[in-house]
């Protein structure tokens, strides 16, 4: 028992010190690099955008438009009871800017984006692909990582302002055609509990959970090895990892939020 503990703490601090040192070294490219000839990918940057968030738009969509309508419905079968109908606009408008836009976008964005950067960077290291950029004196996280980080931290705002727009136009049509609450009286519920700190919230977030999906998957990617085994294994991981990662920080965030409000 003693020998499998300190396996699986060596294990996890090898894995952390690796993750640092990544961190690191993403950190100097995005902070640095472009300011420096050559020094940052803009144009891999705007692919990135596109792929991770231009094309992650229908399916952000339509399960905010679901969330948005069960959220609604959930909210009036509580509020129903108590004669209290007129408050479902506000719970819905809050906690689709506050919490569960930012974090459904950042859940779609892991099994999306994330396993994709874990997948490309794991196949590039067991191809043996990554040590023959170092060879030519080409640094991989200036090529392979800081164009996808960059890339993700610009996309996932957008992606989270829109999943707010459609999840909150989801709670509407609820409200509207199924509770019976006018249109009128919808829009300026929703307008009186939801304020501009809120929404900076949620999209505050969004930017920390893009960071903890872009490094998870690129460092799983990187951690590759064993062939197409492995690259599976590290894609499944990159999911796993950065989906709990995700709660973990969203649980910080709203315990620091409530601390401090």
């Amino acid at each position: 028992m003693i020998t499998w503990v300190g396996r699986r703490v060596l294990g996890l601090g090898r894995n952390v010190n690796s993750l640092a040192r990544l961190i690191n070294q993403s950190a100097y490219w995005l902070i640095v690099g472009p300011f420096i000839p050559k020094g940052f990918k803009w144009r891999w940057t705007v692919r990135q955008v596109v792929q991770t968030g231009l094309e992650a738009v229908p399916i952000v969509t339509l399960i905010a438009a679901a969330i948005g309508a069960i959220l609604a419905l959930q909210a009036a079968y509580q509020l129903r009871r108590v004669g209290a109908l007129i408050y479902v606009p506000a719970l819905v408008s809050l906690s689709v800017v506050r919490e569960l836009g930012p974090l459904i976008t950042a859940i779609i964005v892991a099994g999306r984006s994330g396993s994709a950067f874990a997948a490309e960077i794991a196949s590039m290291k067991v191809a043996e692909e990554v040590d023959a950029m170092r060879t030519m004196g080409l640094h991989p996280v200036k090529f392979l990582v800081a164009p996808k980080v960059m890339g993700l931290v610009i996309a996932m705002p957008c992606l989270v302002m829109i999943a707010d727009l459609v999840a909150i136009a989801g709670g509407f049509a609820v409200g509207v055609m199924g509770l019976g609450l006018g249109v009128e009286t919808y829009y300026r519920q929703t307008l009186v509990f939801l304020t501009v700190p809120d929404v900076l919230t949620g999209l505050i977030k969004s930017v920390f959970f893009a960071l903890i999906v872009a490094l998870v998957g690129c460092y799983q990617g990187f951690s590759a090895s064993g062939g197409a085994e492995g690259v599976g294994r590290r894609t499944t991981a990159s999911v796993v990892m950065a989906i709990f990662l995700v709660i973990l920080a969203d649980a910080f965030f709203t315990l620091l939020n409530f601390l401090v409000g």
